[in-house]
């Protein structure tokens, strides 16, 4: 069969976006993979999936795969996306849409100067639902976040569990640079203490507004942007009393700006999405 399919990107964080509303898709992980690999593929760190809803209230259901072929429950830089190509492919005419998703409904804002605004929810910290076992560990207090520490590559990090819809574990560093992010990162994805693998995320505070960020991502590895990762990130420094909201947050590959006025409250995250080219490939 021949897959239609958009390239995109958010502030670099790579994407293969599918309409399967007008077409009939059903692929195996191994062809999720497949279409993500970077060299006999398409490639992309995440695939998105545009679905009728199955829920009443909701305008679209999104998927999401990552590049080794497994579904996830969310993905932040892929949100913005997702809203650019219903728009740009006239699947609605609304700016404002309810998504829903596998860890719930989103709902993004394609703002008037072409930037997206994207809803996402509540932050979960409580640790069994992010999921993180934390049974045995004594976590470090630092005003009202709670980091735990893990023995990774033979030295004791302490990181604050988040979840955006999907986990993540959060450290401050001095340098994201100079950082061991790739070595750590792996091992901190397949820690045993987060039973579902995790997002690593590597945190330097440049001010109390401004932070430079590196994410690696459960089955993406880094990339050179996380929406979600960047999500819990201004979470953890806003609870450890590091930063105020809103925090211009830097990556590799652009600029994000999060908003959190505190527990409870939801999470807004703004930011870029561009479509790079339309292709087809045959499955």
């Amino acid at each position: 069969m021949k897959l239609k399919f958009t390239k995109m990107h958010g502030a670099g964080n790579d994407f293969i976006v599918i309409d399967a509303i007008n077409q009939d898709i059903t692929f195996s992980s191994e062809q999720w993979k497949h279409l993500a690999d970077r060299r006999f593929g398409i490639g992309a760190d995440q695939i998105l999936v545009v679905e009728r809803p199955i829920s009443a209230g909701v305008d679209f259901r999104y998927r999401i795969y990552n590049a080794d072929g497994g579904e996830v429950e969310q993905c932040g830089n892929g949100s913005r996306a997702f809203v650019r190509f219903v728009i740009d492919k006239k699947l609605t005419d609304k700016t404002a849409i309810r998504v829903e998703t596998m860890s719930g409904i989103i709902e993004p804002l394609l703002q008037a100067d072409g930037s997206i605004t994207v809803n996402m929810g509540a932050p979960v910290l409580d640790t069994a639902k992010v999921p993180f076992d934390a049974v045995g560990l004594e976590a470090k207090v630092q005003a009202d976040d709670l980091s735990w520490p893990l023995t990774i590559n033979g030295k004791t990090v302490y990181v604050s569990a988040v979840s955006m819809g999907n986990p993540h574990a959060v450290q401050v560093v001095d340098d994201t640079e100079t950082f061991s992010v790739l070595l750590d990162g792996a091992q901190i994805e397949h820690h045993p203490r987060f039973p579902k693998r995790v997002n690593a995320g590597f945190m330097q505070i440049l001010d109390t507004q401004h932070i430079r960020l590196r994410v690696f991502e459960r089955g993406a590895g880094e990339t050179l942007a996380c929406g979600t990762g960047a999500c819990a990130a201004v979470v953890t420094g806003i609870l450890r009393g590091l930063l105020t909201s809103p925090v211009r947050v830097s990556m590799h590959g652009g600029e994000l700006s999060i908003a959190w006025q505190g527990p409870d409250l939801p999470v807004f995250l703004s930011g870029p999405a561009v479509s790079v080219f339309d292709g087809e490939i045959d499955i």
